[in-house]
């Protein structure tokens, strides 16, 4: 909207705002964090919401203090409406966990890093796992990407909305720089193919699967025929 501040969401009273500092697959230094506590107490935010996107939402900010918030925060802007790479959701992977088969925090990070500037025709979400528990929710995201021994396994088309739907396997047991190179192609293809406001999962239902397969997997020479 028009003269709307800067990364700022309009809430229920219709007088104050929410933002959502980026925190990149959930990682959030301790420098940010002072910041953050810093800039709470100095603008008596009244609430610091974590979001399902392991992200923290600001809420309740005056308009007038949104830019400053944003300038001392020295943080950038998680998108929360814009048709684009709203988050991506990560585990902890092998960095820590005891199950992790695949490092899923670095792809995470390195995937954020990536597409956080690619436009899209929808909001997307990519949820990255390290085993297959999938804490990081894989199935139900735009693109999702789970570890087992033998590799990774990319999905597409998930989304835990009103009208959930589990993504689709587009191929299994990929080296990581396979899975990276998958998930281009996919976000590519979505991007010129998807109708504007179509989340992945209604393009999917109204492309097929098996149209997609054929257009993105038969030049990917990374993946046997006859996957997944």
């Amino acid at each position: 909207m028009e003269n709307e501040p800067r990364g700022a969401i309009l809430q229920r009273d219709k007088q104050t705002y929410a933002i959502v500092p980026r925190t990149p697959a959930g990682i959030v230094s301790p420098e940010h964090l002072e910041n953050i506590v810093a800039v709470v107490r100095r603008y008596s935010i009244p609430v610091i919401k974590m979001t399902s996107g392991q992200r923290m939402a600001l809420v309740g900010i005056r308009k007038d203090d949104v830019e400053k918030i944003w300038s001392e925060l020295k943080m950038t802007v998680g998108q929360a409406t814009a048709p684009c790479v709203h988050y991506v959701q990560a585990c902890p992977g092998t960095v820590v966990c005891k199950y992790g088969n695949q490092d899923s925090l670095s792809l995470g990070l390195e995937l954020e890093e990536l597409y956080l500037d690619m436009n899209l025709p929808a909001k997307l979400k990519m949820g990255i796992s390290g085993c297959p528990r999938c804490c990081g929710e894989s199935y139900l995201r735009d693109v999702g990407v789970w570890g087992s021994a033998k590799g990774w396994t990319v999905t597409f088309g998930g989304n835990s909305g009103g009208r959930p739907r589990i993504g689709d396997v587009m191929a299994k047991n990929l080296a990581t720089d396979d899975a990276r190179d998958l998930v281009r192609r996919l976000l590519v293809y979505y991007r010129d193919n998807g109708k504007p406001r179509e989340r992945t999962a209604r393009f999917v239902e109204r492309v097929g699967v098996d149209a997609i397969r054929k257009d993105i997997l038969a030049s990917a020479p990374y993946i046997p025929a006859g996957e997944p």
